[in-house]
């Protein structure tokens, strides 16, 4: 089933973690050794640098009490732009969904959360998948009956990430940032893109390769987990490209902002154009499951009635997934 895209909005906090920074920590790393390894040049966190930079965040329990923003937060901020741009009142919210790496509550449900910040009446659950989060929430609602969902859908995927990461371990220090974004999705309503082409796939006996506890920091497989993500992108962004063979049309390409040296390989590799490549990863990091959207909703203006994009995501689970959007314009069809 073909979902509506009617607005899409992002969120990044403003404390901002450059390579500098890191740096400073004396860790053993460096701007030259971050670069050439992930590309990544600058993050966002909503914790004080001061925190950062006195206690490395030793205690993952202490740093929620120390951000300055929460998942609910940035999720609604998020959303309130996705609503500004769908042009619709956010009384018009049906429901909302939510799902992330690292939930700030494991109950309620974070989607509760999100919605009590937006003053929403209206059920509200969690879809997580880690990083495959948001494709995972528009893949179950491309399966459901039109009719039994209302006629506006909010989806979010807020992400605090650097809450997790323990800033003396060089390894997870250079890759997270925070981020948080969301859309306004209708099954029946015509919106300025559709989607469609979403997939899932998983691999659980991989499940120990990327693993954020409960309470504790974020530990990955970091060789074994960049193969992967570059071998499973390369094999969804081929699928989507082998359903959208359509000359009048711009096929272009957004993975998931794990670290721009593996996107640049995955380029490579499939001889994706420059201009046809987008990403944030450089100045933002992986900010999860918010990472591929916000890039797309970042560069929201520029998008035109003739631009397919293909969207792939990787993640904990191991989870691979995809989906197409295909930008139409305001109700028009493909």
């Amino acid at each position: 089933m073909t979902l509506h895209l009617h607005g899409l909005g992002h969120f990044h906090p403003a404390n901002e973690i450059d390579n500098r920074f890191l740096e400073d920590l004396d860790i053993g790393t460096s701007d030259e050794w971050i670069l050439e390894r992930v590309g990544i040049r600058s993050r966002r966190t909503g914790l004080p640098l001061d925190y950062i930079r006195t206690t490395l965040n030793q205690d993952p329990r202490a740093a929620l009490e120390a951000a300055e923003w929460s998942n609910a937060q940035t999720g609604a901020a998020a959303a309130r732009l996705a609503i500004e741009r769908a042009g619709i009142d956010p009384d018009e919210i049906g429901m909302v969904i939510s799902g992330s790496s690292a939930p700030d509550t494991v109950s309620p449900a974070e989607a509760c959360n999100v919605a009590a910040e937006l003053n929403l009446e209206v059920p509200a659950f969690d879809v997580n998948s880690a990083c495959t989060s948001f494709f995972v929430q528009l893949h179950l609602l491309s399966m459901l009956r039109p009719e039994a969902l209302p006629a506006f859908v909010l989806v979010v995927a807020p992400e605090g990430l650097t809450r997790t990461v323990d800033y003396s371990d060089r390894g997870a220090a250079v890759l997270w940032g925070d981020a948080s974004v969301a859309a306004v999705l209708s099954t029946r309503i015509k919106g300025r893109a559709e989607i469609d082409q979403t997939s899932l796939v998983s691999s659980p006996a991989g499940a120990g390769k990327v693993v954020v506890p409960r309470i504790g920091h974020f530990f990955q497989e970091g060789r074994t987990v960049q193969m992967f993500a570059i071998k499973k992108t390369i094999r969804v962004l081929e699928e989507l490209r082998a359903g959208s063979r359509d000359e009048s049309r711009r096929f272009h390409f957004v993975g998931h902002q794990a670290n721009l040296r593996m996107l640049e390989t995955v380029c490579t590799r499939c001889e994706i154009p420059e201009d046809r490549h987008h990403s944030n990863v450089e100045w933002y990091g992986n900010t999860g499951a918010a990472s591929s959207a916000s890039v797309i909703s970042m560069n929201w203006e520029k998008w035109t009635a003739k631009d397919d994009i293909a969207v792939v995501g990787v993640g904990s689970g191991l989870s691979w997934s995809g989906y197409r959007m295909r930008f139409v314009g305001e109700g028009e069809t493909a």
